[in-house]
């Protein structure tokens, strides 16, 4: 089929996974059971792909698809509040077309960014174990090496940060040691692309203020200062 890439063939496999069998059984209940507000949308119910630039030179980790958002619509941070916050930050640093992220169809493209997340599948109370972190890793790594630009990795939360860092060491690529404490706006030198640590937009940071659109920008604006030519 004309226009299918590598990262589409890849996405192709990862909405068929089923190898986690709580997060199968968290996924399709949420979609049969469905929230209020959306009682009348068919929920995505699948692994969820992650979406951008292929020639990306900045790579988006999050956590795991929301329960009613990328559960729900089939695209990450896509229909939720923290998909609101991270789309306004990315449209303000010039990585996005647009400020918001509704639907798969609403238009959205990033230029020179690339979103995805540890796990693929949206996990009871937003807490993946590490089993199913480490079921869901092949994926990061195998996006990573088809990602082939990226020079910097955002981190939004702890646990893409440890994520990434568990896939750059696997991978062979060097890591320091020991491990630096996660914190926001911390930045890592590896020896591949540079992590820049942000707390997660979620609403926990949000709406308590431990978060503020300005310390997220702050981030997107040190990983733009980061890439290189």
């Amino acid at each position: 089929m004309a226009g299918v890439g590598p990262l589409d063939e890849l996405n192709a496999r990862l909405v068929s996974c089923r190898q986690c069998a709580r997060l199968v059984a968290w996924r399709e209940q949420v979609a049969g059971e469905r929230r209020a507000a959306f009682a009348n949308e068919e929920y995505w119910g699948r692994p969820v792909p992650g979406f951008g630039d292929p020639a990306a030179r900045l790579l988006i980790v999050g956590l795991a698809p929301a329960a009613h958002g990328g559960n729900r619509t089939g695209r990450m941070f896509t229909g939720d509040r923290s998909g609101d916050w991270l789309f306004r930050a990315l449209h303000r640093a010039g990585f996005a077309n647009r400020p918001a992220s509704r639907a798969l169809d609403d238009g959205l493209r990033l230029t020179d960014a690339y979103i995805t997340a540890a796990v693929r599948c949206a996990p009871p109370a937003n807490r993946p174990t590490p089993a199913e972190l480490g079921n869901c890793r092949a994926w990061l790594e195998e996006e990573h090496r088809l990602l082939t630009g990226v020079q910097v990795v955002v981190c939004l939360g702890a646990v893409a940060y440890g994520a990434v860092l568990r896939l750059l060491g696997g991978e062979g690529t060097a890591v320091p040691r020991p491990r630096p404490r996660f914190a926001h706006g911390l930045e890592v030198e590896t020896g591949g692309p540079v992590l820049v640590c942000s707390y997660h937009p979620s609403q926990q940071n949000t709406f308590t203020g431990r978060l503020t659109e300005q310390m997220l920008d702050a981030v997107f604006a040190a990983a733009r200062a980061r890439l290189r030519p």
